[in-house]
């Protein structure tokens, strides 16, 4: 439920900013929000219900000084309503769908080890070929896969791993 709600906020904010052109504007001031809630002395301030909303609002203001004036309104919403648990998932949200607005998908892709340059632009290429955006790829080593790489594009996998192809051969051998 809480992510739907998050989702929510980040669509709207997502909406106003588009409306305004304030993509990036809007991507900054909500990061600053999520870094400052993300302290775990202020959060536990701002969801105190023996604090008042006037002294969390003057908080607030003071940490996110200099925010676009709609963003501040959006902080001090969740605040007001006790949701302050929907930042991170909604700013992630929010990058997201700007990403997805400039045609930029987020790929993960766990390999053995290390993949050399020249392999990673091939990769690059070969994904953003399959899902015909452009591809920011994160890379992590995982020992475990042997060989061979796990690649995941949104809700898509791609699993060339060793390890996975040794666990068929090992299903099929059984049967």
């Amino acid at each position: 439920m809480a992510r739907v709600a998050a989702k929510r906020h980040a669509q709207a904010a997502f909406q106003i900013a588009l409306e305004r052109d304030e993509l990036e504007i809007w991507r900054g001031d909500l990061e600053r929000l999520s870094a400052l809630v993300g302290d775990p002395l202020l959060f536990a301030f701002l969801e105190s219900p023996r604090i008042n909303f006037e002294e969390k609002g003057r908080i607030l203001r003071q940490g996110l000084e200099g925010v676009n004036p709609l963003v501040m309104n959006l902080a001090l919403l969740v605040v007001a309503r006790g949701r302050l648990d929907l930042v991170a998932d909604m700013v992630l949200e929010y990058g997201q769908l700007v990403d997805e607005q400039r045609g930029i998908a987020h790929a993960e892709v766990a390999t053995a080890v290390p993949i050399e340059l020249e392999d990673k632009d091939k990769l690059i290429r070969y994904l953003s070929d399959l899902v015909g955006l452009k591809i920011v790829l994160t890379e992590r080593v995982d020992p475990s896969i042997i060989g061979g790489l796990v690649a995941r594009v949104g809700d898509k996998i791609i699993d060339g791993s060793t390890r996975s192809r040794l666990l068929a051969l090992r299903e099929s051998l059984l049967k």
